[in-house]
């Protein structure tokens, strides 16, 4: 069983920047671990991913040219920087790890384990 655990979240003013960071428990690492989103009454959206050696990513729109996605293999843990934060941006933001599935890298499903979330909250 893998564990993922999601922290950094919390309130922040428009314009501000934050830094999620995904620490799992298991060293059997993925093959791509993403960050997804959700706002109240919403799906669960895409927002970026990262290949196992750092050098492939991928944002969803909401995401390019504000967001960074990074890992450190050697401590198990991959980061969101955020930047330019948006009220729009306000969600719980989750990590997935995807290790078994081989679907879309921008889509939920194609994920096999989750975080607990984080809530991120963009005030004006």
């Amino acid at each position: 069983q893998v564990q993922l655990v999601e922290s950094g979240g919390g309130l922040v003013q428009t314009g501000g920047s934050l830094r999620l960071s995904c620490a799992t428990s298991s060293r059997t690492w993925s093959r791509y671990v993403g960050w997804f989103r959700q706002a109240p009454g919403q799906e669960r959206h895409f927002v970026a991913a990262i290949n196992w050696g750092g050098d492939s990513r991928y944002y969803g729109d909401s995401a390019k040219g504000r967001f960074t996605i990074s890992r450190d293999n050697a401590k198990n843990t991959v980061y969101l920087q955020m930047d330019s934060l948006e009220s729009e941006d306000t969600a719980v933001y989750y990590c997935a790890a995807q290790i078994y599935n081989d679907g879309s890298l921008y889509a939920a499903r194609s994920y096999d384990y989750w975080g607990q979330g984080t809530q991120i909250t963009v005030s004006s």
